[in-house]
């Protein structure tokens, strides 16, 4: 996938915003078919942060903000993407304007996600105690296929 094609993928962001995206640098290695989802923060503007699925063949990206307040370290909390389990200042609230007149009309969503946006590789390697006694391979495949309906759902909000 090219850098243009991640940049024309945002649905709830002008393409200014879009266009000042910092994307990954390593964007054409990446294993996209693999991938569920391609989560990363802004190094240029903490506060940003992106997701970018595979949908109907295309790529679809959505432009988050994180909140500017973190939760305690000494809570424990679940992201709801992926499911794991952090420290509180391990997760962020995210939001993200929804797409079209909404959005521009200051409609967001928003859910607690791994701060660092890197869902995709912890769904399929860390895995729960209670899951432990199984297949890591098998739990890992079923895992990263929860994640990727919990990005659908997250991504059909955004766009409704």
């Amino acid at each position: 996938m090219t850098e243009q094609q991640v940049r024309r993928s945002f649905v709830n962001c002008s393409k200014g915003e879009a266009t000042s995206a910092t994307l990954p640098r390593d964007l054409a290695d990446l294993p996209w078919a693999e991938l569920e989802v391609l989560g990363w923060r802004d190094p240029k503007a903490p506060l940003r942060g992106y997701l970018v699925v595979q949908r109907e063949g295309r790529p679809v990206g959505v432009a988050l903000r994180a909140a500017d307040t973190r939760m305690s370290a000494r809570r424990t909390v679940m992201c709801l993407l992926c499911r794991s389990t952090h420290s509180g200042d391990a997760v962020s609230l995210f939001t993200a304007r929804r797409a079209g007149e909404a959005g521009r009309n200051g409609d967001t969503v928003g859910t607690y996600v791994c701060a660092d946006l890197g869902c995709a590789a912890r769904a399929r390697t860390e895995i729960p105690p209670w899951l432990r006694e199984r297949d890591p391979v098998e739990v890992g495949e079923e895992r990263a296929a929860e994640l990727r309906e919990r990005v659908e759902t997250f991504l059909d909000a955004v766009l409704r």
